[in-house]
């Protein structure tokens, strides 16, 4: 556990010995994160853009943070934001499925953490960078897709899974350089905290009334257990490794069907065949061009609906010894909130 005493500089908060910064606080993941922190006693620094507002899960912990306003593509900003700083936990990324955001996203997402990765080498601070599974690639078939299955570049054409694959890259070129660093890989990440909004869409579809139900799986985790398994690997000895932060792998339609039983609504019993998807996100895109803003649902998002992915999560459990919360307990959860 880490304890430090603030005082007060220029720009707010400065710390007599090292300290923590987190990039994209304001999140789900980051804003757990830094609960998880402050609720050791820690001290931490993060990063929030000057409209963002604070999350409420860390009001009440607001003696032990200093919230600095800062673009990741400012690199001034940043260089006042990592004074002091010997630990930096990077959750900051743009997610959009909009295909007019692709480009711009790459660019944002990947020049920031190129900027994050230059000051952790000049200030000798030791970086766990939080990537995707996304950015993973996918194993032979039958077998559990792990932390040596590499995307390949030439066939992505999610922007997302792009930004994500770079952005590693450049935490990659940071190493040879010298940076301290470890990289993660969540599946997709759940929790009460997230509400509407990311993955939280989900439980709000299915609260709706939905009726169908897709053939694919893929890996889930809850959000506590990803900011536990950061901290874990900050805490450790462990460098120049990524790893893949998943606790279950699940069919979509056991993961609906179980949020509707927590939201008390009818489940999906309806199988949306590839076809029917096909024609989904096409009709997406044509109300989305018409009545403009982004489509209800894309043409990747469409066709991973179908697909088989499950991923190995024991190189993480020999790392550090986690024990994941099960999923359905966190379906519970998410299904309390939202009735609540």
């Amino acid at each position: 556990m880490h304890s430090y005493s603030p005082f007060r500089g220029l720009g707010g908060f400065y710390y007599i010995c090292g300290m923590i910064l987190i990039t994209g606080a304001t999140g789900f993941l980051g804003s757990e994160l830094a609960m998880q922190l402050a609720r050791q006693g820690t001290a931490i620094r993060c990063i929030k853009r000057k409209r963002s507002v604070i999350p409420a899960i860390l009001i009440p912990y607001q003696n032990q943070i200093a919230w600095v306003d800062a673009d990741l593509l400012n690199y001034a900003d940043l260089e006042l934001a990592f004074e002091g700083i010997t630990e930096v936990y990077h959750c900051a990324a743009w997610v959009s499925l909009v295909q007019t955001d692709k480009e711009p996203m790459i660019l944002t997402n990947v020049e920031g953490t190129s900027n994050v990765v230059n000051l952790c080498i000049l200030n000798n601070a030791r970086l766990v960078h939080v990537s995707s599974v996304a950015a993973v690639g996918d194993a032979k078939p039958g077998e559990l897709i792990t932390e040596n299955d590499h995307l390949d570049q030439a066939l992505v054409h999610d922007g997302y899974a792009t930004s994500k694959l770079e952005s590693e890259m450049e935490v990659w070129r940071g190493i040879a350089e010298g940076l301290d660093a470890v990289i993660v890989n969540p599946s997709i990440i759940i929790g009460a905290n997230a509400g509407t909004l990311g993955s939280g869409k989900i439980f709000e579809i299915v609260r709706k009334g939905l009726k169908y139900y897709t053939s694919g799986s893929i890996g889930f985790v809850d959000v506590e257990d990803v900011a536990k398994s950061m901290i874990l690997l900050m805490e450790s000895v462990i460098s120049e490794q990524r790893y893949i932060i998943s606790a279950e792998n699940l069919e979509y339609k056991y993961v609906v069907t179980e949020a509707a039983k927590a939201l008390g609504v009818k489940p999906a019993s309806k199988e949306a065949k590839p076809w029917m998807m096909e024609l989904a996100w096409r009709a997406a895109a044509f109300w989305a061009a018409i009545r403009g803003g982004a489509p209800a649902i894309d043409k990747v998002s469409a066709q991973s609906a179908n697909i088989q992915r499950r991923y190995d999560n024991s190189k993480l459990k020999q790392a550090i010894a986690i024990d994941f919360k099960p999923i359905g307990q966190s379906i519970v959860e998410i299904g309390n909130r939202l009735k609540a």
